[in-house]
């Protein structure tokens, strides 16, 4: 059973999660997440039950060790958790969603111990060839609090019964385990080639709670090393003109003799 936790979050774009535990609760963290806390708080890292468990983590993405904050004091103790990059830090009640959620891989960022994180495969081939963010999926399990992050705006939809949604396959942060989820072909030539959205989309059939972000860490990636690129492409034509224009300075003027 999962400790029972008090936490606020703070912050708009880049937020934080604030934990108060009680005497000898406490709470598992991805590992450099933590970003302060208080004098009672004892830090605890392991492999969280063994190298196998480790491994697991490591395939969805997370670090092969796992911290537990733990109050060993006498008192309530507050320990922070800050997000990696822009966005929202998403609450699930494990308890409230049948026990078990599905999210992208390495967007855990802490949860109430006695909240597993295990892993989930995609029920088909295609959704793991061809699904974008690979087909290792995270599952979060137990009865506790969990805090996922996902980038950008955050949007909750929940799916009727056969109620089908089309998303792009980076965007989907987190659904429930009742919510199939498949990858389609966009299809048509002019889509595929000039679309800008990818050749697949990911196809949503609730019934089923399901989060969505507008800033995949993937797309944010991509956005940074392209600019990174044209940057160094602009660096060296600069240093060539300047090498070039004075070889050319010198030699005009009698230099190069």
């Amino acid at each position: 059973m999962a400790d029972v936790i008090d936490y606020q979050i703070f912050g708009d774009d880049m937020q934080i999660v604030e934990v108060e535990l009680d005497p000898n609760e406490g709470i598992r963290a991805e590992a450099g997440t933590m970003m302060y806390m208080e004098q009672g708080i004892e830090m605890q890292t392991g492999t969280g039950g063994g190298m196998f468990k480790g491994f697991k983590r490591m395939l969805t993405g997370e670090s092969f060790f796992i911290t537990t904050f733990l109050n060993n004091g006498r008192a309530k103790q507050k320990v922070a958790f800050g997000a990696p990059y822009p966005g929202k830090v998403v609450v699930l009640d494990l308890s409230r969603l049948g026990g078990s959620f599905i999210c992208q891989k390495d967007s855990f960022l802490c949860a109430a111990r006695g909240i597993e994180i295990e892993i989930a495969f995609t029920k088909r081939i295609g959704a793991g060839l061809f699904g974008g963010e690979g087909f290792i999926l995270q599952r979060l399990e137990g009865d506790g609090l969990a805090f996922v992050h996902a980038g950008g705006t955050i949007v909750e939809k929940t799916l009727a019964a056969g109620e089908k949604l089309r998303v792009d396959t980076g965007c989907l942060a987190a659904f429930a385990p009742s919510v199939d989820y498949d990858i389609q072909f966009i299809g048509g030539f002019k889509n595929a080639l000039f679309g800008g959205e990818g050749l697949f989309l990911a196809t949503l059939t609730g019934p089923g709670l399901v989060y969505l972000q507008s800033l995949p860490f993937s797309r944010l990636a991509d956005r940074i090393s392209a600019a990174a690129g044209f940057k160094n492409v602009d660096q060296q034509k600069g240093i060539g003109g300047i090498v070039g224009g004075g070889l050319l300075g010198g030699f005009l003027s009698g230099d190069g003799d």
